[in-house]
């Protein structure tokens, strides 16, 4: 993976949006001092060059009744089923994150569920029958820290 060779309206861009994606086009212009076009061209390369990932409203899923925030890790019976298993957690809308990683677990996964009995059903009824050899369950009580990256903060230093 090459990282992008970023410019110094690059990185204003950057800052300002993800301070608030919702902000203006052109008042993204105003405070870089270029047209608006060079915004939606500078956006159009950003996001073509994968840094930008486009842009979504950030659903609280407590809010709409799941109540439980779990960390799995997960042991695969058969690590060549890296695939298949990531393609099957793909289709289970539980599952908001998967890593590969390194370490005690082949996969690690973040998931919702409406409380601790559904955890133990999706637990049990989904994860189960990928093949585990074994899982390690992680329940979070409040998240403390939940941020993008702060990209004024590093793209600064350079």
């Amino acid at each position: 993976m090459a990282n992008v060779k970023l410019d110094r309206l690059d990185k204003q861009i950057l800052t300002m949006i993800s301070d608030d994606a919702r902000v203006p086009f052109l008042e993204v212009a105003r405070v870089c001092d270029v047209s608006g076009a060079a915004i939606h061209q500078r956006i159009q390369k950003l996001t073509n060059a994968g840094v930008l990932k486009g842009s979504q409203f950030i659903i609280d899923p407590e809010k709409i009744g799941f109540e439980t925030c779990a960390f799995i890790g997960l042991n695969l019976k058969n690590p060549e089923s890296f695939d298949v298993v990531v393609e099957k957690l793909k289709e289970m809308p539980e599952v908001v994150e998967c890593h590969y990683t390194t370490g005690n677990y082949d996969l690690f996964i973040k998931i919702y569920a409406r409380n601790n009995h559904d955890l133990l059903n999706i637990i049990h009824d989904k994860l189960q029958p990928l093949g585990l050899s074994r899982s390690e369950t992680i329940i979070s009580f409040h998240s403390a820290i939940e941020r993008q990256m702060p990209v004024a903060d590093f793209l600064a230093a350079e």
